[in-house]
């Protein structure tokens, strides 16, 4: 799985990895979510990858194992129960 998933994006592994990746401003020098309307277009597509590898792996789970992990937030989450 690992070496499919790879060879689509380096950056749909990297979610698994590292969790999805969430764009942050620094406001008063606290650390916040940006909203998404002003995402950038890079940061549109780093976030997606979250939700591309979601995909990928539920795809190929049986009933059993899709019921572990349908709940998860995050693909990390769901690579980690799995």
């Amino acid at each position: 799985m690992k070496i499919f998933i790879e060879s689509l994006d380096r950056g749909i592994w990297d979610a698994i990895v590292n969790d999805p990746f969430v764009p942050k401003n620094v406001i008063d020098g606290f650390v916040v979510d940006k909203p998404w309307s002003e995402w950038s277009t890079d940061e549109s597509r780093k976030a997606q990858f979250d939700c591309t590898t979601k995909n990928i792996i539920t795809s190929a789970l049986n009933l059993d194992e899709f019921s572990r992990v349908s709940q998860c937030s995050s693909a990390k989450e769901m690579w980690d129960i799995l």
